[in-house]
């Protein structure tokens, strides 16, 4: 291992972690295959540094000869046109029974110990069924053993090297694994010497456009013992290095993280045109603008109350308080706002689709549907949520400014003057009626009767003054509205950062972790 490879725990522990973050967010099925390689590779660690190695290959192949070759007896019995290794064999070179919960492990029950040798001490070599069998069962079995030996031996023989089947299915996937793989082309006693150097030049040149250009290639002949040393050499350095299971599990780590990486992209970030936009469809479907204009009305009502024309005042009270039939004010109770139309809602969605995009901007399919599913999952409790932000949201005071109280004290003051001028009027009717006008001298002002300056006055000055304060409630009732539009925009926007923006921010830093993850495992 270099200086700059990754321990095999570190990228485990990586690959785990990026399971972690994809689970229940990626639904693709590599994320399956990685979750079931840790198995794999757990279940592996435990049972020792033991070395399998299988072979594998077509009937007629000489796959069984060979076993037997390298076994030294007749465990596996060949087959020439039809495939007799229906489950398989095991040859064990080990002084005790330390393989035999290995071989558990891999389902393998017919198993044979070898007469100990220190070369090959700790080698478990398996003979598989034939990948073209006629039985599914025996394609299967392989298909499952290829996943788990250590090391794998693909036997070929002259007439099949180039079979299709087995380079597309078999050969061509593990081109990560060149350390972990031989191709053997057996039976060249069968060839001259051109025909044979003409046979492995072309599997050579057939391995090295499949991207197994490092893969070692052996020449062998089962039959006649012919490159059988150094195929038993090559078995041996693997065996003595102990490494076999940790570069094995390596390549399948490297090959998960590789089929991973497909998923990785760049996250996005919401920008603030999405998250003004945003909050006004948010606001405008939980009708914000509805209680702004309920805050503004209410407060004309108010100051109009406070400062208007008493004569006239309780006109106004006969009319309903704008904001309270709202009944806003308690976050533990629902308004009677309007509901959200069409139009609202439409915006609400094109809202928050434009928010989802930007954000899943770079970003694979499988994140991009996870963010749709996200949003989805999270919008269902908007309403909701928008009700109870609205409904408990501070509004500003209702304290009845000083200056108002003022006006109304004047006003009740003018009243006053008006009334008692009413009263002396009246009284001097009555004097009049009496024949007693003449002897209670009657006050003038500028020629005018004091009563009736009082009277008209009081009346007329009472109206002005309501005329003059209008402009200043309804200046103050203005004031009030937005500062109630700006607190309700804060709820709402709260609202559409943590039902909306924060799960696709959740999401995108899932993805960033994610793909370091991948990157750390696959390095």
């Amino acid at each position: 291992m270099s200086r700059r490879e990754l321990p095999l725990a570190d990228r485990l522990s990586a690959l785990r972690d990026a399971v972690e973050v994809a689970e229940g967010r990626l639904d693709v099925p590599e994320v399956g295959r990685a979750r079931q390689l840790l198995a794999k590779a757990g279940a592996r660690q435990a049972l020792g540094d033991a070395t399998v190695v299988a072979l594998a290959g077509a009937t007629g192949s000489g796959k069984s000869t060979l076993f037997n070759a390298l076994s030294g007896s007749e465990v596996s019995t060949p087959g020439v046109r039809r495939p007799t290794t229906g489950v398989a064999h095991a040859t064990v070179w080990a002084a005790d029974d330390s393989a035999d919960r290995l071989l558990d492990w891999l389902e393998v029950p017919r198993r044979h110990r070898h007469a100990p040798d220190p070369a090959l001490d700790g080698l478990v070599l398996l003979d598989l069924p034939d990948h073209d069998s006629v039985r599914l069962e025996h394609r299967l079995e392989v298909d499952r053993l290829v996943e788990l030996v250590d090391v794998l031996v693909w036997v070929l023989d002259p007439e099949k090297y180039a079979d299709a089947a087995v380079h597309d299915r078999y050969l061509r996937p593990l081109a990560g694994h060149s350390g972990t793989l031989l191709v053997v082309l057996n039976q060249v006693d069968r060839l001259d010497d051109a025909a044979a150097a003409a046979c492995l030049a072309d599997l050579r040149r057939l391995l090295d456009t499949e991207g197994l250009a490092d893969t070692e290639l052996l020449a062998v002949s089962a039959r006649t013992g012919d490159g059988l040393p150094g195929l038993r050499s090559r078995l041996a350095e693997r065996v003595a290095a102990r490494r076999a299971a940790a570069l094995r599990l390596t390549a399948d780590v490297r090959g998960v993280a590789t089929a991973l990486s497909a998923h990785c992209g760049s996250s996005g970030r919401t920008s603030d045109a999405d998250r003004g936009s945003l909050t006004r469809a948010l606001g405008d479907a939980a009708g914000v603008p509805a209680v702004v204009a309920g805050v503004e009305r209410s407060t004309v009502r108010a100051g109009t109350a406070q400062t208007g024309w008493p004569v006239v005042r309780w006109l106004g009270k006969l009319r309903p308080d704008p904001l309270g039939r709202l009944h806003l004010g308690s976050a533990d109770a629902r308004s009677s706002l309007p509901a959200a139309g069409a139009v609202q809602q439409a915006a609400v969605a094109t809202a928050v689709r434009r928010a989802r995009d930007t954000a899943g901007a770079g970003l694979p399919v499988a994140w991009t549907d996870d963010l749709r599913r996200t949003v989805e999952v999270h919008s269902d409790r908007l309403t909701d949520r928008l009700d109870r932000a609205v409904t408990g949201t501070d509004l500003g005071s209702e304290r009845t400014p000083l200056w108002q109280r003022g006006v109304g004290a004047l006003q009740w003051l003018l009243v006053a003057t008006a009334l008692v001028g009413a009263l002396w009027l009246l009284a001097l009717v009555a004097l009049g009626w009496l024949q007693l006008d003449d002897v209670v001298p009657l006050p003038r002002v500028e020629g005018l009767p004091v009563p009736t300056v009082l009277l008209v006055g009081g009346l007329l000055a009472g109206a002005l003054l309501a005329l003059l304060c209008r402009p200043l409630v309804a200046l103050r009732a203005r004031r009030r509205a937005r500062r109630a539009r700006r607190r309700l925009e804060d709820a709402v926007a709260e609202v559409g950062r943590v039902e909306v923006l924060e799960p696709l921010a959740e999401t995108g830093a899932d993805h960033d972790r994610f793909c370091a993850a991948v990157t750390r495992a696959g390095s």
